[in-house]
């Protein structure tokens, strides 16, 4: 093959930015994961499906495909297997596997980030059901249960009796692949995310936005731009990504942030190396004019990122998962007269008649708006979940 071949851990329809950025760079682009009918399947050259979860697996699968360089999806479970591939076959464009646990693994994180003064909340670590039990007597309520190693939400619990302490810590472990827990303390707060390119420790690309739920209160649904204060907050956001770049030696490339901000208290609820999901480059792309799914795909291939640069964010945005407040069958997706105007683009993969089984994860399509101001975009944005939604056959 006279390409070099590039394997996306995933092929979802977050990783359809990276399928392309990767394609434009010459790549014969194979897409893994273990479902074939994921949407990004069918922006790659080739589909060879594998579990990106399964770390060993798919190291195999790198060695049978002889790969040049290996690029993760959306996912935590695919950005600390691609570290681990790119260490066994001695690519570029990685942390240390151990490293990339550190930071993707939250009692890990959470631990070194206490000891380091970082802007994170407190946050006890447990490796044993048993002993997680006994400490529910020394809880500060209310307080946040996660499981260490999942997205998403999943397993994440809001606790305010020793009751729903026991319950969110035994359904925690339960669903832990490494079966640890974290219980933070909880803070209050919105929620933002500040996305980063660092190109020798230093932050030279950066966006910040906010993000909102709408039943799952732990998944993000709608995103706008620019958060409040942007301005105001982005030096001690700025400050806080380049302490971790320098503290642990990062190799360039992303480094995204979420945050709860309350006031003028921020707290850091976590730093990931991956590309955030659903489509997340479109807004970053509209406000600032920059692709920079191309500067994580160059990154992860140990290409030259030199030429990108800190822009200017401009315009009022928003990215919004269509969700729907219960299980049913889809007969159709409704927009209101006031939001048409708003719209700027739209990915919709939903078919009439599909079945919503679990309507706290499905989302059946992204819409993206663009707005005349900040206060119109706050407004619409209140009211998203009922200006978009989607229609169920009450007749099936």
């Amino acid at each position: 093959m006279s390409k070099k071949v590039l394997l996306i851990a995933g092929g979802s329809h977050s990783d359809i930015p990276m399928i392309e950025s990767a394609k434009k760079l010459g790549y014969y682009v194979v897409t893994s994961g273990n479902n074939p009918n994921d949407v990004g399947h069918k922006y790659a050259d080739e589909m060879c499906l594998e579990d990106f979860s399964n770390k060993e697996a798919m190291l195999q699968l790198a060695k049978k495909l002889n790969i040049d360089a290996i690029c993760s999806s959306s996912n935590d479970f695919s950005i600390i297997t691609s570290s681990f591939v790119s260490e066994k076959l001695n690519l570029q464009g990685y942390d240390s596997y151990e490293t990339t646990l550190l930071i993707h693994h939250k009692d890990k994180f959470k631990k070194f980030a206490i000891k380091n003064d970082f802007l994170v909340p407190n946050s006890q670590a447990f490796t044993c059901l048993k002993d997680a039990l006994k400490a529910i007597s020394t809880l500060k309520y209310p307080s946040i249960v996660k499981p260490i190693d999942l997205t998403g939400g999943k397993g994440i619990t809001k606790i305010s009796t020793d009751t729903e302490a026991k319950k969110a810590i035994e359904n925690a472990f339960s669903i832990s692949r490494a079966k640890k827990i974290v219980i933070d303390d909880f803070v209050a707060g919105s929620l933002h995310s500040f996305s980063t390119i660092i190109r020798d420790e230093k932050v030279v690309f950066c966006f910040g936005d906010s993000e909102y739920s709408y039943k799952n209160m732990y998944l993000v649904s709608t995103s706008t731009t620019p958060s409040p204060n942007f301005e105001y907050i982005k030096k001690i956001l700025i400050e806080q990504t380049e302490k971790l770049a320098r503290l642990l030696n990062l190799v360039d490339g992303i480094l995204h942030m979420q945050y709860l901000m309350n006031g003028e208290d921020i707290n850091i609820i976590e730093f990931t190396r991956r590309m955030p999901g659903d489509l997340y480059y479109k807004p970053v792309l509209y406000a600032t004019g920059i692709n920079y799914a191309d500067f994580i795909v160059k990154a992860y291939c140990d290409l030259d990122i030199s030429d990108v640069t800190i822009p200017k964010q401009s315009g009022f945005y928003s990215r919004h998962c269509v969700m729907s407040k219960k299980n049913g069958v889809i007969k159709n997706i409704l927009f209101d007269s006031s939001i048409r105007k708003n719209i700027i683009d739209k990915e919709l993969w939903y078919q009439r008649n599909d079945i919503i089984d679990n309507y706290l994860t499905y989302k059946a399509g992204i819409i993206f708006l663009k707005y005349t101001s900040e206060e119109e975009m706050i407004s619409k944005t209140q009211d998203i979940n009922e200006l978009i939604r989607i229609e169920l056959d009450d007749t099936i």
